[in-house]
């Protein structure tokens, strides 16, 4: 990260973020599935710590490396194609499923750090295992 960041707020098009040397960067609602579809209430239930915004009621997570990132390298992502592609997936959860914490799984997913091989095989056999889990749900009247 190039400073640290000293202020963070969500308006009706940005989520935006000031560092300590005065850098201002935003990221659009738009293009975040789950900020774009909450209520301007959930937008603003918010955290943040040294790494990232957490909205947990929206199982979100902005890494500010990525407000620092080109746009063309966040979406060519594998994971945050995949990922955005099956809003309907808790990241948060999967990542605790797995065993490891949800800022690095939004590292992996914005682009901000490249997950190794066998990490990338993890995160798969993850998303798998929780598909045939829910494959083998069998409701009875």
């Amino acid at each position: 990260m190039r400073a640290d960041i000293i202020k963070v707020w969500v308006d009706d098009v940005n989520v935006n973020i000031q560092t300590s040397d005065g850098q201002v960067k935003s990221e659009k609602i738009a293009d975040y599935y789950r900020l774009c579809n909450a209520t301007p209430e959930e937008r603003q239930a918010f955290e943040y710590d040294n790494m990232g915004i957490h909205w947990s009621e929206l199982d979100e997570d902005l890494s500010y490396e990525g407000f620092f990132q080109a746009k063309e390298e966040v979406k060519k992502s594998e994971l945050y194609t995949f990922f955005k592609s099956f809003p309907e997936i808790n990241v948060s959860k999967l990542a605790r499923r797995m065993g490891i914490s949800q800022s690095l799984m939004a590292s992996y997913i914005c682009g901000v750090k490249k997950p190794s091989a066998e990490r990338l095989k993890e995160i798969e056999n993850a998303v798998r295992s929780l598909g045939q889990d829910l494959s083998s749900v069998s409701f009875h009247s």
